[in-house]
Protein backbone atom coordinates (compact mmCIF):
# COMPACT_ATOMS: atom_id res chain seq x y z
CA UNK A 1 0.00 0.00 0.00
CA UNK A 2 1.59 3.61 -1.19
CA UNK A 3 1.61 5.90 1.50
CA UNK A 4 -1.32 7.95 0.05
CA UNK A 5 -3.18 4.81 1.07
CA UNK A 6 -2.17 4.74 3.91
CA UNK A 7 -2.99 8.36 4.97
CA UNK A 8 -6.38 7.67 3.34
CA UNK A 9 -7.16 4.71 5.53
CA UNK A 10 -5.90 6.11 8.41
CA UNK A 11 -8.39 9.43 7.89
CA UNK A 12 -11.00 6.76 6.90
CA UNK A 13 -11.03 4.36 10.10
CA UNK A 14 -10.34 7.56 12.26
CA UNK A 15 -13.71 9.33 11.04
CA UNK A 16 -15.98 6.05 10.35
CA UNK A 17 -19.54 5.72 11.08
CA UNK A 18 -18.32 2.87 13.63
CA UNK A 19 -15.61 4.44 15.60
CA UNK A 20 -13.05 2.07 16.29
CA UNK A 21 -10.94 2.47 19.58
CA UNK A 22 -8.42 5.22 18.93
CA UNK A 23 -5.40 4.11 20.47
CA UNK A 24 -4.78 0.74 18.35
CA UNK A 25 -2.50 1.30 15.42
CA UNK A 26 -4.21 0.98 11.61
CA UNK A 27 -3.39 -2.57 10.46
CA UNK A 28 -0.70 -2.83 7.51
CA UNK A 29 0.08 -4.79 4.52
CA UNK A 30 -1.10 -5.35 0.62
CA UNK A 31 -4.17 -6.85 -0.65
CA UNK A 32 -4.52 -10.38 -0.72
CA UNK A 33 -1.87 -11.05 1.30
CA UNK A 34 -1.98 -12.99 4.60
CA UNK A 35 0.72 -13.85 7.64
CA UNK A 36 1.12 -17.18 8.85
CA UNK A 37 2.42 -17.45 11.96
CA UNK A 38 3.67 -20.76 12.70
CA UNK A 39 6.87 -22.58 13.83
CA UNK A 40 8.85 -23.81 11.03
CA UNK A 41 8.49 -28.00 12.12
CA UNK A 42 4.11 -27.96 11.31
CA UNK A 43 4.94 -25.38 8.53
CA UNK A 44 7.26 -27.65 6.49
CA UNK A 45 5.12 -30.94 7.15
CA UNK A 46 1.49 -31.63 6.37
CA UNK A 47 -0.29 -28.60 7.71
CA UNK A 48 2.26 -26.23 6.26
CA UNK A 49 0.94 -28.28 2.62
CA UNK A 50 -2.43 -27.83 3.70
CA UNK A 51 -2.39 -24.31 4.41
CA UNK A 52 -0.84 -23.76 1.23
CA UNK A 53 -3.44 -26.34 -0.53
CA UNK A 54 -6.31 -23.94 1.16
CA UNK A 55 -4.72 -20.18 1.07
CA UNK A 56 -2.63 -20.38 -2.05
CA UNK A 57 -4.76 -22.07 -4.44
CA UNK A 58 -4.54 -20.70 -7.99
CA UNK A 59 -7.83 -17.98 -8.55
CA UNK A 60 -10.28 -18.98 -11.11
CA UNK A 61 -10.12 -17.68 -14.58
CA UNK A 62 -6.50 -17.02 -14.88
CA UNK A 63 -4.91 -18.33 -18.00
CA UNK A 64 -1.64 -18.10 -15.78
CA UNK A 65 -1.79 -19.65 -12.29
CA UNK A 66 -1.61 -16.74 -9.11
CA UNK A 67 -2.29 -17.48 -5.79
CA UNK A 68 -5.94 -16.65 -3.89
CA UNK A 69 -3.30 -15.06 -1.01
CA UNK A 70 0.57 -14.41 -1.31
CA UNK A 71 1.09 -16.25 2.24
CA UNK A 72 4.16 -15.02 4.24
CA UNK A 73 5.11 -17.38 6.90
CA UNK A 74 7.00 -15.91 10.32
CA UNK A 75 7.76 -18.15 13.41
CA UNK A 76 5.32 -17.70 16.84
CA UNK A 77 7.59 -15.07 18.37
CA UNK A 78 7.17 -12.58 15.56
CA UNK A 79 3.66 -12.80 17.04
CA UNK A 80 4.78 -10.42 19.90
CA UNK A 81 6.51 -7.70 17.44
CA UNK A 82 6.27 -6.30 14.41
CA UNK A 83 3.52 -8.87 12.40
CA UNK A 84 0.80 -7.71 14.75
CA UNK A 85 0.13 -5.13 12.72
CA UNK A 86 -0.93 -7.73 9.86
CA UNK A 87 -4.53 -6.98 8.66
CA UNK A 88 -5.29 -10.37 8.35
CA UNK A 89 -3.18 -13.33 10.35
CA UNK A 90 -3.44 -17.07 10.90
CA UNK A 91 -1.69 -18.23 13.83
CA UNK A 92 -1.45 -22.07 13.98
CA UNK A 93 0.13 -24.24 17.49
CA UNK A 94 -0.12 -27.49 18.81
CA UNK A 95 -2.00 -27.29 22.05
CA UNK A 96 -3.37 -29.28 24.94
CA UNK A 97 -6.82 -28.97 22.99
CA UNK A 98 -8.40 -28.53 20.26
CA UNK A 99 -9.47 -24.68 18.96
CA UNK A 100 -10.65 -22.53 16.71
CA UNK A 101 -11.02 -18.31 16.84
CA UNK A 102 -11.57 -15.23 15.21
CA UNK A 103 -10.14 -11.86 17.09
CA UNK A 104 -11.68 -9.15 15.54
CA UNK A 105 -9.22 -6.07 15.55
CA UNK A 106 -7.09 -7.53 18.16
CA UNK A 107 -3.80 -5.79 17.70
CA UNK A 108 -5.04 -3.05 14.74
CA UNK A 109 -7.40 -2.10 12.64
CA UNK A 110 -9.12 -3.31 10.43
CA UNK A 111 -8.21 -6.76 11.23
CA UNK A 112 -8.41 -10.65 11.65
CA UNK A 113 -6.44 -12.60 13.38
CA UNK A 114 -7.90 -16.63 13.21
CA UNK A 115 -6.06 -18.33 15.87
CA UNK A 116 -6.41 -22.64 15.32
CA UNK A 117 -4.76 -25.06 17.55
CA UNK A 118 -5.07 -28.88 17.53
CA UNK A 119 -3.73 -31.66 19.58
CA UNK A 120 -2.43 -33.05 16.57
CA UNK A 121 -0.99 -32.64 12.87
CA UNK A 122 -4.90 -34.91 12.30
CA UNK A 123 -6.81 -32.77 14.59
CA UNK A 124 -4.86 -29.04 13.22
CA UNK A 125 -5.82 -30.20 9.28
CA UNK A 126 -8.92 -31.42 9.94
CA UNK A 127 -9.65 -27.88 11.84
CA UNK A 128 -8.44 -25.90 8.78
CA UNK A 129 -10.12 -28.28 6.20
CA UNK A 130 -13.62 -27.36 8.19
CA UNK A 131 -13.02 -23.44 8.48
CA UNK A 132 -10.95 -22.61 5.50
CA UNK A 133 -13.43 -21.35 3.04
CA UNK A 134 -15.13 -18.78 6.05
CA UNK A 135 -11.63 -17.67 6.63
CA UNK A 136 -10.85 -17.14 3.04
CA UNK A 137 -14.55 -15.43 2.73
CA UNK A 138 -13.45 -12.93 5.95
CA UNK A 139 -10.11 -12.23 4.62
CA UNK A 140 -11.61 -11.35 1.17
CA UNK A 141 -14.49 -9.11 2.58
CA UNK A 142 -12.61 -7.23 4.76
CA UNK A 143 -9.77 -6.48 1.83
CA UNK A 144 -12.64 -5.43 -0.41
CA UNK A 145 -14.23 -3.44 2.25
CA UNK A 146 -10.69 -1.72 3.07
CA UNK A 147 -10.65 -1.15 -0.86
CA UNK A 148 -13.80 0.51 -1.54
CA UNK A 149 -13.38 2.90 1.73
CA UNK A 150 -9.92 3.68 -0.35
CA UNK A 151 -11.66 4.54 -3.42
CA UNK A 152 -14.85 6.64 -1.53
CA UNK A 153 -12.45 10.37 -1.43
CA UNK A 154 -12.26 10.33 -5.71
CA UNK A 155 -15.09 9.09 -7.38
CA UNK A 156 -17.10 9.34 -10.69
CA UNK A 157 -19.68 11.50 -10.96
CA UNK A 158 -22.75 9.29 -10.45
CA UNK A 159 -25.61 10.66 -12.03
CA UNK A 160 -25.16 9.51 -15.51
CA UNK A 161 -25.22 6.22 -14.12
CA UNK A 162 -28.23 7.18 -11.84
CA UNK A 163 -30.18 8.26 -14.85
CA UNK A 164 -29.36 5.41 -17.48
CA UNK A 165 -29.32 3.08 -15.19
CA UNK A 166 -31.27 3.53 -11.92
CA UNK A 167 -28.22 2.14 -10.32
CA UNK A 168 -25.35 3.80 -8.28
CA UNK A 169 -21.61 2.63 -8.62
CA UNK A 170 -18.56 3.92 -7.08
CA UNK A 171 -16.68 4.24 -9.80
CA UNK A 172 -13.28 6.18 -8.65
CA UNK A 173 -12.06 9.25 -11.17
CA UNK A 174 -8.74 7.10 -12.49
CA UNK A 175 -11.59 5.32 -14.94
CA UNK A 176 -12.81 7.54 -18.23
CA UNK A 177 -16.00 6.73 -20.15
CA UNK A 178 -14.86 5.06 -23.46
CA UNK A 179 -18.27 4.36 -24.64
CA UNK A 180 -21.90 5.80 -23.94
CA UNK A 181 -24.83 4.26 -25.65
CA UNK A 182 -28.25 3.76 -24.79
CA UNK A 183 -28.40 0.75 -22.93
CA UNK A 184 -24.72 0.33 -22.96
CA UNK A 185 -21.70 1.40 -20.87
CA UNK A 186 -17.81 0.83 -21.44
CA UNK A 187 -15.75 3.03 -18.53
CA UNK A 188 -12.09 2.08 -19.22
CA UNK A 189 -8.64 2.91 -17.30
CA UNK A 190 -5.13 2.94 -18.69
CA UNK A 191 -2.38 1.25 -16.47
CA UNK A 192 1.17 0.62 -17.12
CA UNK A 193 0.92 -1.81 -20.17
CA UNK A 194 -2.37 -2.34 -20.42
CA UNK A 195 -6.04 -1.09 -18.99
CA UNK A 196 -8.73 -2.21 -16.90
CA UNK A 197 -12.62 -1.80 -18.25
CA UNK A 198 -15.96 -1.97 -16.52
CA UNK A 199 -19.19 -2.95 -18.40
CA UNK A 200 -22.36 -1.87 -17.49
CA UNK A 201 -25.58 -3.14 -19.83
CA UNK A 202 -29.07 -4.36 -19.21
CA UNK A 203 -31.51 -6.76 -20.94
CA UNK A 204 -34.81 -8.57 -20.92
CA UNK A 205 -34.78 -11.27 -17.76
CA UNK A 206 -36.18 -13.34 -20.47
CA UNK A 207 -32.51 -13.72 -21.70
CA UNK A 208 -31.46 -16.15 -18.87
CA UNK A 209 -34.00 -18.53 -20.04
CA UNK A 210 -35.64 -21.09 -17.54
CA UNK A 211 -34.44 -24.83 -17.60
CA UNK A 212 -31.61 -23.98 -19.53
CA UNK A 213 -27.89 -23.66 -18.70
CA UNK A 214 -27.61 -20.23 -17.66
CA UNK A 215 -23.47 -20.43 -18.29
CA UNK A 216 -24.89 -20.77 -21.97
CA UNK A 217 -27.16 -17.73 -21.77
CA UNK A 218 -24.63 -15.68 -20.05
CA UNK A 219 -21.74 -16.43 -22.84
CA UNK A 220 -24.18 -15.80 -25.47
CA UNK A 221 -24.86 -12.31 -23.73
CA UNK A 222 -21.43 -11.60 -23.39
CA UNK A 223 -20.42 -12.69 -27.02
CA UNK A 224 -23.04 -10.59 -28.79
CA UNK A 225 -22.43 -7.14 -26.43
CA UNK A 226 -18.79 -7.97 -27.64
CA UNK A 227 -19.36 -8.42 -31.12
CA UNK A 228 -21.64 -5.00 -31.02
CA UNK A 229 -19.10 -2.50 -29.08
CA UNK A 230 -15.58 -4.25 -28.46
CA UNK A 231 -13.07 -4.40 -31.46
CA UNK A 232 -9.79 -4.77 -31.87
CA UNK A 233 -7.29 -2.72 -34.27
CA UNK A 234 -7.17 -5.50 -36.54
CA UNK A 235 -10.33 -5.74 -39.43
CA UNK A 236 -13.27 -8.28 -38.14
CA UNK A 237 -11.91 -8.78 -34.42
CA UNK A 238 -14.61 -8.79 -31.64
CA UNK A 239 -14.94 -9.67 -27.88
CA UNK A 240 -15.71 -13.19 -27.29
CA UNK A 241 -15.54 -15.60 -24.62
CA UNK A 242 -12.52 -18.04 -24.40
CA UNK A 243 -13.63 -21.27 -26.05
CA UNK A 244 -10.67 -23.72 -24.83
CA UNK A 245 -11.98 -22.85 -21.03
CA UNK A 246 -15.26 -23.46 -19.54
CA UNK A 247 -16.07 -20.26 -17.48
CA UNK A 248 -16.96 -20.94 -13.71
CA UNK A 249 -20.04 -20.27 -12.48
CA UNK A 250 -21.36 -19.50 -8.60
CA UNK A 251 -24.29 -18.02 -7.40
CA UNK A 252 -24.22 -15.02 -4.80
CA UNK A 253 -26.64 -11.67 -4.84
CA UNK A 254 -25.63 -8.25 -4.98
CA UNK A 255 -27.35 -5.58 -3.24
CA UNK A 256 -29.93 -8.17 -1.97
CA UNK A 257 -30.76 -9.71 -5.21
CA UNK A 258 -29.93 -12.89 -6.92
CA UNK A 259 -26.83 -12.64 -8.76
CA UNK A 260 -24.74 -15.14 -11.51
CA UNK A 261 -21.04 -14.96 -10.71
CA UNK A 262 -18.94 -15.88 -13.88
CA UNK A 263 -15.36 -15.91 -14.56
CA UNK A 264 -13.03 -16.98 -16.51
CA UNK A 265 -11.47 -15.87 -19.65
CA UNK A 266 -12.03 -13.03 -23.10
CA UNK A 267 -10.39 -13.03 -26.59
CA UNK A 268 -10.16 -11.39 -29.31
CA UNK A 269 -11.53 -13.18 -31.98
CA UNK A 270 -8.72 -12.72 -35.22
CA UNK A 271 -7.01 -10.79 -33.03
CA UNK A 272 -3.74 -11.76 -30.06
CA UNK A 273 -5.57 -9.94 -27.22
CA UNK A 274 -6.93 -12.13 -24.45
CA UNK A 275 -7.00 -11.70 -20.21
CA UNK A 276 -9.37 -12.38 -17.74
CA UNK A 277 -12.90 -11.54 -16.46
CA UNK A 278 -15.67 -11.61 -14.17
CA UNK A 279 -19.19 -10.99 -14.73
CA UNK A 280 -22.24 -10.21 -12.51
CA UNK A 281 -25.68 -10.94 -14.01
CA UNK A 282 -28.19 -9.53 -11.46
CA UNK A 283 -31.98 -10.30 -11.31
CA UNK A 284 -34.10 -7.06 -11.15
CA UNK A 285 -37.28 -8.73 -11.01
CA UNK A 286 -39.53 -5.24 -10.45
CA UNK A 287 -38.37 -4.24 -13.54
CA UNK A 288 -38.19 -7.49 -15.29
CA UNK A 289 -34.52 -7.12 -16.46
CA UNK A 290 -31.16 -8.13 -16.40
CA UNK A 291 -28.57 -5.66 -15.30
CA UNK A 292 -25.40 -6.89 -16.14
CA UNK A 293 -22.18 -5.29 -14.54
CA UNK A 294 -18.89 -6.63 -15.55
CA UNK A 295 -14.80 -6.27 -15.31
CA UNK A 296 -12.13 -7.21 -17.26
CA UNK A 297 -8.50 -6.78 -18.13
CA UNK A 298 -5.73 -6.40 -20.55
CA UNK A 299 -2.14 -6.75 -18.75
CA UNK A 300 0.05 -9.16 -21.07
CA UNK A 301 3.01 -8.06 -18.89
CA UNK A 302 1.60 -8.04 -15.37
CA UNK A 303 -0.41 -10.27 -12.65
CA UNK A 304 -3.96 -10.05 -12.94
CA UNK A 305 -5.21 -11.01 -9.61
CA UNK A 306 -5.10 -7.55 -7.99
CA UNK A 307 -6.27 -5.74 -11.48
CA UNK A 308 -9.55 -8.07 -11.38
CA UNK A 309 -9.47 -7.97 -7.19
CA UNK A 310 -9.48 -3.79 -7.33
CA UNK A 311 -12.63 -4.14 -9.97
CA UNK A 312 -14.71 -6.61 -8.42
CA UNK A 313 -14.52 -4.12 -5.07
CA UNK A 314 -15.87 -1.68 -7.16
CA UNK A 315 -18.88 -3.59 -8.89
CA UNK A 316 -19.83 -4.88 -5.34
CA UNK A 317 -20.50 -1.56 -4.01
CA UNK A 318 -23.64 -1.76 -6.79
CA UNK A 319 -27.36 -0.49 -5.57
CA UNK A 320 -30.71 -0.63 -7.30
CA UNK A 321 -32.14 2.72 -6.94
CA UNK A 322 -35.90 3.34 -6.95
Amino acid sequence: MNKVHFFLAFIILLTSCNQKPIGKQISTGELNHIAIIIDDQLWNGEVGDNVRNKFAAPVIGLAQEEPIFSINQYPAKLLEGYMTHSRNIVVIKKSPKNSYRIIKDEFAIPQNTVYISGTSVVEIVDILNKNSADIIKLFQETDIKLSQQLNDSSLLNKNRLRDRFKISLDVPIGFKYAMDENNFVWLKKDIISGNQSILIYQVPQTCLKRNSNPIDNIIKMRDSIGELYIHGTVSESKMITEQGFAPYLTMTTLDGKKTYYTQGTWELKNDFMSGPFINYAVEDTINKRLIIVEGFCYAPSKNKRDLLFELRAIIETLKFLK
